[in-house]
Protein backbone atom coordinates (compact mmCIF):
# COMPACT_ATOMS: atom_id res chain seq x y z
CA UNK A 1 0.00 0.00 0.00
CA UNK A 2 1.39 3.32 -0.34
CA UNK A 3 3.07 5.25 1.94
CA UNK A 4 1.37 8.70 2.12
CA UNK A 5 -0.45 10.76 5.32
CA UNK A 6 -3.96 10.69 5.57
CA UNK A 7 -3.82 14.22 6.38
CA UNK A 8 -4.46 15.81 3.02
CA UNK A 9 -3.50 19.57 2.55
CA UNK A 10 -4.98 22.22 0.37
CA UNK A 11 -1.81 21.92 -2.44
CA UNK A 12 -2.12 18.32 -2.42
CA UNK A 13 -5.91 18.12 -3.00
CA UNK A 14 -5.51 21.16 -6.09
CA UNK A 15 -2.80 18.45 -7.48
CA UNK A 16 -5.59 15.08 -7.16
CA UNK A 17 -8.29 17.37 -8.58
CA UNK A 18 -5.84 18.48 -11.61
CA UNK A 19 -5.26 14.52 -12.08
CA UNK A 20 -8.62 13.25 -11.83
CA UNK A 21 -9.68 16.03 -14.82
CA UNK A 22 -6.67 14.95 -16.91
CA UNK A 23 -7.70 11.33 -16.01
CA UNK A 24 -11.55 11.96 -17.71
CA UNK A 25 -12.27 10.52 -20.91
CA UNK A 26 -11.02 8.48 -23.40
CA UNK A 27 -10.47 5.51 -21.09
CA UNK A 28 -10.31 2.09 -22.71
CA UNK A 29 -12.09 -0.72 -21.00
CA UNK A 30 -9.57 -2.01 -18.59
CA UNK A 31 -9.33 1.90 -16.92
CA UNK A 32 -12.19 3.21 -15.50
CA UNK A 33 -11.83 6.90 -13.80
CA UNK A 34 -14.61 7.20 -10.85
CA UNK A 35 -14.18 10.16 -10.26
CA UNK A 36 -12.12 10.18 -6.24
CA UNK A 37 -8.73 10.01 -5.55
CA UNK A 38 -8.40 6.24 -4.46
CA UNK A 39 -6.65 5.25 -1.29
CA UNK A 40 -7.61 1.34 -1.01
CA UNK A 41 -8.78 -1.41 -3.18
CA UNK A 42 -10.36 -5.03 -2.64
CA UNK A 43 -10.86 -8.18 -4.27
CA UNK A 44 -14.63 -8.58 -3.17
CA UNK A 45 -14.94 -12.24 -2.08
CA UNK A 46 -17.78 -13.20 -4.70
CA UNK A 47 -19.68 -15.56 -2.51
CA UNK A 48 -19.98 -13.14 0.31
CA UNK A 49 -22.06 -10.75 -1.67
CA UNK A 50 -23.30 -12.69 -5.09
CA UNK A 51 -26.87 -12.86 -3.89
CA UNK A 52 -26.37 -9.16 -3.19
CA UNK A 53 -25.65 -8.23 -6.37
CA UNK A 54 -27.39 -10.63 -8.28
CA UNK A 55 -30.59 -8.82 -6.37
CA UNK A 56 -29.61 -5.23 -6.95
CA UNK A 57 -29.23 -6.19 -10.73
CA UNK A 58 -32.86 -7.86 -10.82
CA UNK A 59 -34.32 -4.59 -9.40
CA UNK A 60 -32.09 -2.21 -12.29
CA UNK A 61 -33.53 -0.84 -15.01
CA UNK A 62 -31.38 -3.18 -16.93
CA UNK A 63 -32.93 -6.26 -15.96
CA UNK A 64 -32.16 -9.55 -15.15
CA UNK A 65 -28.78 -10.90 -16.93
CA UNK A 66 -27.95 -14.48 -18.51
CA UNK A 67 -26.58 -16.58 -15.48
CA UNK A 68 -23.80 -17.67 -17.93
CA UNK A 69 -23.27 -13.62 -17.87
CA UNK A 70 -23.15 -13.57 -14.40
CA UNK A 71 -21.05 -16.45 -13.68
CA UNK A 72 -18.14 -13.99 -15.84
CA UNK A 73 -18.38 -11.16 -13.63
CA UNK A 74 -16.60 -10.05 -9.67
CA UNK A 75 -16.55 -7.04 -8.20
CA UNK A 76 -13.52 -4.69 -6.31
CA UNK A 77 -14.13 -2.62 -3.37
CA UNK A 78 -12.65 1.36 -3.86
CA UNK A 79 -12.50 3.64 -0.90
CA UNK A 80 -10.86 6.90 -1.16
CA UNK A 81 -11.99 10.60 -1.38
CA UNK A 82 -11.53 14.12 -0.93
CA UNK A 83 -10.45 14.10 2.89
CA UNK A 84 -11.19 17.14 5.06
CA UNK A 85 -10.38 19.57 2.87
CA UNK A 86 -12.54 21.71 0.52
CA UNK A 87 -12.35 20.30 -2.64
CA UNK A 88 -16.05 19.38 -3.15
CA UNK A 89 -14.92 15.48 -3.61
CA UNK A 90 -16.86 13.12 -1.36
CA UNK A 91 -15.19 10.93 0.88
CA UNK A 92 -16.65 7.16 -0.73
CA UNK A 93 -17.30 3.27 -1.11
CA UNK A 94 -17.93 1.83 -4.20
CA UNK A 95 -18.50 -1.43 -5.25
CA UNK A 96 -17.75 -1.87 -9.45
CA UNK A 97 -18.13 -4.67 -11.64
CA UNK A 98 -15.74 -6.79 -13.42
CA UNK A 99 -16.30 -8.30 -16.54
CA UNK A 100 -13.75 -11.71 -16.35
CA UNK A 101 -15.06 -12.42 -20.55
CA UNK A 102 -14.21 -9.32 -21.98
CA UNK A 103 -11.36 -8.53 -19.52
CA UNK A 104 -12.70 -5.07 -18.37
CA UNK A 105 -14.19 -2.52 -15.65
CA UNK A 106 -17.35 -1.25 -15.89
CA UNK A 107 -17.78 2.38 -15.63
CA UNK A 108 -20.94 2.65 -13.30
CA UNK A 109 -20.12 1.15 -9.91
CA UNK A 110 -23.05 -1.10 -8.80
CA UNK A 111 -22.87 0.01 -5.13
CA UNK A 112 -21.59 3.42 -3.52
CA UNK A 113 -21.89 4.86 -0.15
CA UNK A 114 -20.42 8.18 0.89
CA UNK A 115 -18.43 7.94 4.12
CA UNK A 116 -17.93 10.70 7.00
CA UNK A 117 -14.27 10.75 6.70
CA UNK A 118 -11.48 9.75 4.35
CA UNK A 119 -11.60 5.54 4.37
CA UNK A 120 -7.23 5.80 4.73
CA UNK A 121 -7.44 1.53 4.50
CA UNK A 122 -9.76 -0.94 4.33
CA UNK A 123 -10.46 -4.55 4.93
CA UNK A 124 -12.62 -7.14 3.23
CA UNK A 125 -13.87 -9.97 5.25
CA UNK A 126 -12.94 -13.00 3.69
CA UNK A 127 -16.12 -15.11 4.60
CA UNK A 128 -18.78 -12.59 5.80
CA UNK A 129 -20.88 -9.83 3.84
CA UNK A 130 -18.57 -6.67 6.32
CA UNK A 131 -15.92 -4.25 5.08
CA UNK A 132 -13.77 -2.41 7.63
CA UNK A 133 -12.46 0.87 7.31
CA UNK A 134 -10.19 2.97 9.08
CA UNK A 135 -11.35 6.66 8.94
CA UNK A 136 -9.50 10.05 10.43
CA UNK A 137 -9.92 8.77 14.17
CA UNK A 138 -11.41 5.79 14.53
CA UNK A 139 -12.90 2.27 12.60
CA UNK A 140 -16.39 1.49 11.17
CA UNK A 141 -17.66 -1.63 9.50
CA UNK A 142 -19.96 -1.28 6.44
CA UNK A 143 -22.48 -4.21 5.23
CA UNK A 144 -22.40 -5.25 1.24
CA UNK A 145 -26.32 -4.81 1.78
CA UNK A 146 -25.83 -1.31 2.78
CA UNK A 147 -23.43 0.20 -0.02
CA UNK A 148 -25.21 -1.97 -2.60
CA UNK A 149 -28.93 -0.66 -1.56
CA UNK A 150 -28.12 2.05 0.79
CA UNK A 151 -31.77 3.38 2.21
CA UNK A 152 -32.78 7.22 3.07
CA UNK A 153 -32.26 7.81 6.77
CA UNK A 154 -30.68 4.69 7.69
CA UNK A 155 -27.36 4.15 9.42
CA UNK A 156 -25.08 2.85 6.93
CA UNK A 157 -21.73 2.93 9.01
CA UNK A 158 -21.47 1.02 12.23
CA UNK A 159 -18.20 2.56 14.48
CA UNK A 160 -16.55 -0.44 16.40
CA UNK A 161 -16.52 0.48 20.07
CA UNK A 162 -13.04 -1.33 20.77
CA UNK A 163 -11.55 1.25 17.44
CA UNK A 164 -13.39 4.23 18.44
CA UNK A 165 -11.33 7.60 19.17
CA UNK A 166 -7.89 5.39 18.71
CA UNK A 167 -6.72 7.84 16.14
CA UNK A 168 -5.41 7.18 12.41
CA UNK A 169 -5.10 3.37 11.86
CA UNK A 170 -2.79 3.12 8.87
CA UNK A 171 -2.84 -0.70 8.52
CA UNK A 172 -5.96 -3.17 9.03
CA UNK A 173 -5.83 -6.89 8.26
CA UNK A 174 -7.99 -9.97 8.82
CA UNK A 175 -6.35 -13.29 8.53
CA UNK A 176 -7.34 -15.82 6.14
CA UNK A 177 -9.89 -17.48 8.14
CA UNK A 178 -11.59 -13.99 9.15
CA UNK A 179 -11.28 -15.53 12.51
CA UNK A 180 -8.76 -12.40 13.96
CA UNK A 181 -8.48 -8.68 12.95
CA UNK A 182 -5.09 -6.82 13.23
CA UNK A 183 -4.73 -2.85 13.18
CA UNK A 184 -2.04 -0.84 13.26
CA UNK A 185 -1.86 2.76 14.20
CA UNK A 186 -0.27 6.02 13.11
CA UNK A 187 0.59 6.57 16.78
CA UNK A 188 2.56 3.07 16.85
CA UNK A 189 -0.07 1.20 18.32
CA UNK A 190 -0.82 -2.49 17.52
CA UNK A 191 -4.25 -4.48 18.10
CA UNK A 192 -4.95 -7.83 18.02
CA UNK A 193 -8.67 -8.92 18.27
CA UNK A 194 -10.65 -12.03 17.91
CA UNK A 195 -13.20 -11.75 15.43
CA UNK A 196 -16.38 -11.14 15.37
CA UNK A 197 -16.28 -10.97 19.47
CA UNK A 198 -13.71 -7.86 19.36
CA UNK A 199 -11.96 -9.54 22.40
CA UNK A 200 -8.41 -8.27 22.72
CA UNK A 201 -5.35 -10.65 22.06
CA UNK A 202 -2.46 -8.18 21.84
CA UNK A 203 -2.54 -4.29 22.77
CA UNK A 204 1.07 -2.72 22.07
CA UNK A 205 1.44 0.68 22.35
CA UNK A 206 5.21 1.08 21.62
CA UNK A 207 4.78 -1.50 18.68
CA UNK A 208 6.59 0.71 16.32
CA UNK A 209 6.92 4.69 15.81
CA UNK A 210 4.24 4.37 13.45
CA UNK A 211 2.55 0.98 12.16
CA UNK A 212 2.44 1.26 8.60
CA UNK A 213 1.84 -2.29 7.17
CA UNK A 214 0.51 -5.49 8.51
CA UNK A 215 0.32 -9.02 7.02
CA UNK A 216 -0.69 -12.21 8.83
CA UNK A 217 1.45 -16.14 7.86
CA UNK A 218 -1.06 -18.49 5.83
CA UNK A 219 -1.41 -20.85 8.76
CA UNK A 220 -2.44 -17.49 10.78
CA UNK A 221 0.06 -18.84 13.57
CA UNK A 222 1.96 -15.20 12.90
CA UNK A 223 1.74 -11.44 12.37
CA UNK A 224 4.80 -9.05 11.05
CA UNK A 225 4.28 -5.68 11.50
CA UNK A 226 6.04 -2.77 9.88
CA UNK A 227 6.92 0.39 10.99
CA UNK A 228 10.35 2.65 11.50
CA UNK A 229 13.33 0.77 11.04
CA UNK A 230 12.48 -2.81 11.39
CA UNK A 231 9.49 -5.16 11.46
CA UNK A 232 8.28 -7.25 13.80
CA UNK A 233 7.33 -10.87 14.20
CA UNK A 234 4.16 -11.68 16.47
CA UNK A 235 2.69 -14.98 17.88
CA UNK A 236 -0.64 -14.68 17.47
CA UNK A 237 -1.60 -17.12 19.86
CA UNK A 238 1.02 -16.29 22.71
CA UNK A 239 0.35 -12.27 22.18
CA UNK A 240 4.27 -11.77 22.05
CA UNK A 241 7.07 -10.88 19.79
CA UNK A 242 9.03 -13.89 18.14
CA UNK A 243 11.77 -11.68 16.30
CA UNK A 244 12.78 -8.31 14.67
CA UNK A 245 13.74 -8.21 11.22
CA UNK A 246 16.42 -5.19 11.09
CA UNK A 247 17.14 -3.18 7.83
CA UNK A 248 20.49 -2.78 6.10
CA UNK A 249 22.46 -0.16 4.62
CA UNK A 250 20.19 2.43 3.37
CA UNK A 251 17.22 0.16 3.34
CA UNK A 252 13.43 1.50 3.72
CA UNK A 253 11.26 -0.57 4.73
CA UNK A 254 7.87 -0.21 2.84
CA UNK A 255 5.50 -3.01 2.78
CA UNK A 256 5.47 -6.58 3.77
CA UNK A 257 3.31 -9.86 2.72
CA UNK A 258 3.44 -13.86 3.44
CA UNK A 259 3.02 -16.10 0.86
CA UNK A 260 3.36 -20.06 0.09
CA UNK A 261 6.34 -20.81 -2.06
CA UNK A 262 6.80 -23.71 -4.71
CA UNK A 263 7.58 -26.33 -2.36
CA UNK A 264 4.33 -25.25 -0.37
CA UNK A 265 6.51 -23.81 2.61
CA UNK A 266 6.04 -19.73 3.81
CA UNK A 267 7.86 -17.26 2.93
CA UNK A 268 7.71 -13.35 3.65
CA UNK A 269 8.46 -10.84 0.89
CA UNK A 270 9.31 -7.07 2.44
CA UNK A 271 9.24 -4.25 -0.31
CA UNK A 272 11.82 -2.24 0.34
CA UNK A 273 13.49 1.30 -0.43
CA UNK A 274 16.71 2.03 -1.28
CA UNK A 275 18.88 5.10 -3.00
CA UNK A 276 19.48 3.25 -6.11
CA UNK A 277 15.60 2.07 -6.06
CA UNK A 278 13.10 -0.74 -4.86
CA UNK A 279 14.44 -4.22 -3.21
CA UNK A 280 12.51 -7.48 -2.50
CA UNK A 281 13.70 -9.14 0.65
CA UNK A 282 12.82 -13.22 1.08
CA UNK A 283 12.73 -14.16 4.95
CA UNK A 284 12.49 -18.01 5.83
CA UNK A 285 10.00 -18.06 8.33
CA UNK A 286 11.45 -21.10 10.60
CA UNK A 287 14.83 -19.20 11.43
CA UNK A 288 13.62 -15.39 10.29
CA UNK A 289 16.75 -15.29 8.64
CA UNK A 290 17.11 -13.20 5.28
CA UNK A 291 17.51 -15.88 2.10
CA UNK A 292 18.02 -13.50 -0.86
CA UNK A 293 17.24 -10.28 -1.72
CA UNK A 294 16.66 -8.39 -5.52
CA UNK A 295 16.74 -4.96 -6.53
CA UNK A 296 15.13 -3.55 -8.65
CA UNK A 297 16.63 -0.75 -10.10
CA UNK A 298 15.00 3.07 -10.91
CA UNK A 299 12.08 1.66 -9.01
CA UNK A 300 10.28 4.03 -6.44
CA UNK A 301 8.19 1.53 -4.56
CA UNK A 302 4.74 2.85 -3.45
CA UNK A 303 2.56 -0.01 -3.50
CA UNK A 304 3.09 -3.87 -3.19
CA UNK A 305 0.79 -7.44 -3.30
CA UNK A 306 1.61 -11.28 -3.85
CA UNK A 307 -0.46 -13.07 -6.08
CA UNK A 308 -2.68 -15.34 -4.05
CA UNK A 309 -0.89 -18.56 -5.78
CA UNK A 310 2.39 -16.91 -4.26
CA UNK A 311 3.14 -17.10 -8.15
CA UNK A 312 3.62 -13.51 -9.14
CA UNK A 313 5.11 -10.15 -6.89
CA UNK A 314 3.31 -6.78 -8.25
CA UNK A 315 4.64 -3.57 -7.55
CA UNK A 316 3.22 0.34 -7.95
CA UNK A 317 5.59 3.35 -8.42
CA UNK A 318 5.81 6.89 -7.85
CA UNK A 319 6.19 7.53 -11.38
CA UNK A 320 2.11 5.19 -12.12
CA UNK A 321 4.12 2.11 -13.05
CA UNK A 322 2.69 -1.36 -12.22
CA UNK A 323 5.78 -3.99 -12.38
CA UNK A 324 5.28 -7.78 -12.01
CA UNK A 325 7.27 -10.28 -11.57
CA UNK A 326 7.58 -13.94 -10.90
CA UNK A 327 8.66 -14.80 -7.46
CA UNK A 328 10.62 -17.98 -8.49
CA UNK A 329 13.22 -15.99 -11.00
CA UNK A 330 13.03 -12.87 -9.61
CA UNK A 331 12.09 -11.78 -13.26
CA UNK A 332 9.97 -9.47 -14.68
CA UNK A 333 6.82 -11.06 -16.08
CA UNK A 334 5.05 -7.76 -17.09
CA UNK A 335 5.44 -4.09 -17.20
CA UNK A 336 2.50 -1.46 -17.89
CA UNK A 337 4.46 1.72 -18.18
CA UNK A 338 2.77 4.90 -17.16
CA UNK A 339 -0.87 2.65 -15.89
CA UNK A 340 -1.69 6.09 -13.90
CA UNK A 341 -1.20 9.32 -14.08
CA UNK A 342 0.41 9.93 -10.51
CA UNK A 343 1.50 7.32 -7.95
CA UNK A 344 0.34 3.99 -7.52
CA UNK A 345 -1.53 3.86 -4.20
CA UNK A 346 -2.81 0.05 -4.03
CA UNK A 347 -2.57 -2.88 -5.77
CA UNK A 348 -5.17 -5.89 -4.88
CA UNK A 349 -4.99 -9.68 -7.18
CA UNK A 350 -7.78 -11.37 -7.85
CA UNK A 351 -8.24 -14.92 -5.91
CA UNK A 352 -7.69 -17.11 -8.92
CA UNK A 353 -4.49 -14.76 -9.40
CA UNK A 354 -5.34 -13.74 -13.18
CA UNK A 355 -5.79 -10.13 -12.70
CA UNK A 356 -4.42 -7.53 -10.75
CA UNK A 357 -6.28 -4.49 -10.75
CA UNK A 358 -4.06 -0.89 -9.39
CA UNK A 359 -5.27 2.41 -8.53
CA UNK A 360 -4.35 5.67 -8.00
CA UNK A 361 -4.48 9.26 -6.72
CA UNK A 362 -5.78 10.13 -10.27
CA UNK A 363 -8.74 8.44 -9.60
CA UNK A 364 -8.46 5.61 -12.00
CA UNK A 365 -8.63 1.81 -11.71
CA UNK A 366 -6.81 -0.54 -14.27
CA UNK A 367 -7.43 -3.84 -14.63
CA UNK A 368 -4.39 -5.97 -15.92
CA UNK A 369 -4.92 -9.34 -17.27
CA UNK A 370 -1.88 -11.35 -15.71
CA UNK A 371 -0.22 -12.73 -19.07
CA UNK A 372 -0.08 -16.88 -19.53
CA UNK A 373 3.67 -17.36 -20.65
CA UNK A 374 5.23 -20.90 -21.04
CA UNK A 375 8.37 -21.89 -18.93
CA UNK A 376 11.18 -22.31 -20.82
CA UNK A 377 14.25 -23.29 -19.26
CA UNK A 378 18.27 -24.38 -20.54
CA UNK A 379 17.56 -28.39 -21.18
CA UNK A 380 14.46 -27.99 -23.53
CA UNK A 381 17.17 -25.75 -26.10
CA UNK A 382 19.68 -29.24 -25.25
CA UNK A 383 17.14 -31.60 -26.51
CA UNK A 384 16.34 -29.45 -29.45
CA UNK A 385 19.85 -29.74 -30.50
CA UNK A 386 20.75 -33.10 -29.81
CA UNK A 387 17.94 -33.94 -32.02
CA UNK A 388 18.49 -31.99 -34.79
CA UNK A 389 22.28 -33.67 -34.61
CA UNK A 390 20.74 -36.84 -35.18
CA UNK A 391 18.51 -35.70 -37.64
CA UNK A 392 21.57 -34.92 -39.27
CA UNK A 393 23.48 -37.93 -39.05
CA UNK A 394 20.58 -40.17 -39.66
CA UNK A 395 19.85 -38.42 -43.04
CA UNK A 396 23.71 -37.94 -44.18
CA UNK A 397 23.98 -42.18 -43.62
CA UNK A 398 20.58 -42.64 -45.37
CA UNK A 399 21.97 -40.84 -47.87
CA UNK A 400 25.09 -43.04 -48.94
CA UNK A 401 23.19 -46.49 -48.38
CA UNK A 402 21.12 -44.62 -51.24
CA UNK A 403 24.31 -44.05 -53.28
CA UNK A 404 23.46 -40.52 -53.68
CA UNK A 405 26.60 -39.68 -51.50
CA UNK A 406 29.73 -41.01 -52.61
CA UNK A 407 31.89 -42.74 -49.73
CA UNK A 408 34.49 -39.80 -50.48
CA UNK A 409 32.43 -37.90 -48.44
CA UNK A 410 31.94 -40.05 -46.16
CA UNK A 411 32.80 -39.36 -42.19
Amino acid sequence: MCDVSPRIREGRETWHIKLAREGEGGAMANTQTYGFPIYAADWIPEETVRSKIDKHKENSEDGIEPSSSLASRSCIALAGGGGEGRSGIPNVIVICRVDLETNSLLEQPVGRVVVSGLPYRMAAHPREGALICALPESCKRFDWENIMRPREGEELEEVINELEDVGQQLALEFNQEGSVLAAGGEDGTLRIFEWPSMKTILNESNAHGEVKNLTFSESGKFLVSLGGPLCRVWDVNASTAVASLSKEKDELFASCRFSVDNSGDEVLYIAAKTERGGSIITWDTTSWKRKQSKLLKNYSITAFNVSPDGKFLAFGTLEGDVLIISSTKMKTHQFVKKAHLGLVTALTFSPDSRFLVSVSFDSRAKLTVIEQKPETNGINWLVVFLLFVLLVVVSYYFLMVKGIIGKEYSL
